[in-house]
């Protein structure tokens, strides 16, 4: 057995557990998705973080992504945190997209309080993910910050559709807690680095 089976195997979510879920391809992992975590933990009161490394993200291409093992291996060694889990629990679970991801997780670990995490550049193409109104139906969501795109994000789809039920920040130590639809945009400290920033200077240096 790998060590990545043996570790979603272990997973056990005690109850009442606050769990942040925060999905990707992390290709690879890196400081903002560290960021974004250490904010998590300080503004939602969570207990653990869950990078959930997907299999093959849909909208992105299948061409230049690495293998899931070595993004596994990457977001470990960056995570450098006992609190932050690395799982590719989809796999197991046999969903690839989130809509179907989250419900299944709430039955697996009926016990825990999970918020999902995500970025506002995510925010801006949410409405093309599958089933994305679901989504915010089926868990409480945390949206953090991001240059360039946080004031653009303030106009997307999904904020517009949900605004009822925004939550203040000054509430989201609560939000684990919260019936959804609940969502809270926290305009954190950003960070700057992204995953294709590191690719393309992965590529240029391999061809200098």
């Amino acid at each position: 057995m790998s060590t990545d089976q043996s570790l979603t195997e272990r997973l056990v979510v005690p109850r009442g557990q606050r769990i942040g879920l925060m999905g990707g391809s992390f290709n690879p992992a890196h400081e903002g998705h560290l960021h974004i975590s250490r904010m998590a933990f300080k503004h939602l009161r969570l207990d653990r973080v869950w990078w959930l490394v997907s299999p093959q993200n849909p909208l992105k291409p299948v061409e230049g992504m690495a293998t899931l093992p070595d993004r596994m291996k990457r977001a470990r060694e960056v995570a450098r945190n006992p609190r932050i889990v690395i799982t590719d629990i989809e796999t197991r679970l046999g969903t690839q997209y989130t809509a179907d991801t989250l419900p299944a997780l709430k039955k697996r670990f009926a016990g825990g309080k999970f918020v999902w995490l995500m970025g506002a550049d995510n925010l801006l193409q949410f409405d093309q993910w599958r089933d994305w109104p679901s989504i915010f139906m089926t868990l409480p969501v945390a949206i953090f910050a991001r240059p360039a795109y946080s004031l653009r994000a303030e106009n997307a789809k999904v904020v517009r559709r949900f605004s009822r039920s925004r939550v203040t920040p000054s509430n989201a130590r609560w939000l684990a807690d919260m019936k959804p639809p609940a969502w809270v945009f926290l305009k954190t400290p950003l960070s700057h680095i992204s995953a294709t920033d590191i690719r393309s200077r992965a590529s240029a240096a391999w061809t200098d």
